[in-house]
């Protein structure tokens, strides 16, 4: 009988140690993929949201971008239509202005600054993805005014766009005939012309793109509709015009908003048909190439624009709901002690 319960024990040691590698294992991968080890409550990961003036008015598929301490919301849509919205925040005043419309109403725009300059590119005309355009556009915050631009050579909405060394770079989209592309143009606000660059290695769009010590990020996605999301991550080098992989994000989605604060590329939001938004916030460093999870949006939202003010993020807009469901006027603060 000794003989017995001796080898049971044995047993039951040995089935313990495995559950324990298993679980290490399990926490292991979870902390280098940026997630929370099991049993991490969201509540005790970094950082804090704060709820701050809404826009003037509910809308999705908003871009946003920073200038000079206010946070300009540009485009977006309707019930489906996208109108030439633009609107100026302050977050010294926490208050909202209206600025120059667009020329033409757009939403799903990429935007970037460069030369002192807001701009914005390609877009939609309403839902689902209809109206591809060619469109660049340059506003002038001094002068609260817009120009046309010389168009880009195919029409794209969703596509991304990022400046480095005072040039913008306009990347992926989705065209007319709704099949995303690998498009690579960079604008020149110097000389006024475009020009090509090596094109995305994997077609995507409704990814994030933002530009970090000279190089550009091209994070997330889709290849065709919401649930055919990705986390691909892939980067930019303009010195020798060439793409390589980076760590993947740890939630694949799409539909995002980023932006880069506290040495890290946040990458937030996406949708899920048929009834789930994401509010997974995840930060990138591109100096460990590892990701880390940061303190989850209050819900999930996606077609959301954000940009870094000082040391706070705002985001803006979007819809709470996957497609067009639950549009949003809500402003969100995240910051990091």
């Amino acid at each position: 009988m000794a003989d017995k319960i001796f080898v049971a024990s044995q047993r039951r040691l040995a089935i313990g140690t495995v559950l324990l590698a298993v679980v290490g294992s399990l926490s292991l991968i979870a902390t280098v993929n940026g997630q929370s080890p099991p049993g991490t409550s969201p509540a005790t990961l970094p950082g804090t949201w704060t709820m701050k003036a809404p826009l003037p008015a509910p809308r999705a598929e908003v871009a946003a971008i920073a200038f000079d301490g206010k946070l300009h919301a540009l485009g977006g849509s309707v019930g489906g239509t996208a109108g030439p919205y633009h609107d100026e925040y302050d977050p010294a005043t926490d208050s909202w202005r209206a600025r120059a419309p667009l020329p033409e109403g757009r939403d799903h725009l990429g935007v970037a600054v460069a030369a002192g300059k807001i701009y914005a590119f390609g877009g939609f005309v309403g839902s689902v993805h209809k109206g591809a355009g060619t469109g660049a556009l340059e506003y002038d915050p001094k002068a609260d005014s817009w120009r046309v631009l010389p168009p880009m050579k195919g029409p794209r909405g969703s596509v991304g766009a990022a400046t480095v060394d005072g040039k913008v770079h306009v990347i992926g989209g989705r065209g007319l005939d709704g099949v995303v592309v690998a498009t690579h143009e960079v604008f020149d606000p110097q000389s006024g012309q475009w020009s090509e660059a090596a094109p995305l290695p994997t077609p995507r769009d409704h990814l994030v793109v933002i530009a970090v010590d000279g190089k550009i990020h091209a994070i997330g996605g889709r290849f065709k509709g919401p649930v055919d999301r990705t986390g691909l991550h892939e980067v930019y080098d303009p010195a020798t015009d060439k793409w390589t992989s980076a760590a993947p994000l740890p939630t694949p989605r799409s539909g995002l908003a980023g932006a880069y604060y506290h040495g890290m590329i946040l990458v937030l939001g996406g949708e899920l048909p048929p009834d789930h938004t994401f509010p997974e916030n995840e930060g990138f460093d591109p100096k460990t190439d590892r990701w880390t999870a940061l303190q989850p949006m209050p819900h999930g939202r996606h077609g959301f624009g954000g940009a870094t003010i000082g040391d706070n993020v705002y985001f803006v807009g979007g819809a709470l709901n996957p497609g067009g469901g639950g549009t949003t006027d809500q402003l969100l603060m995240f910051h990091l002690p």
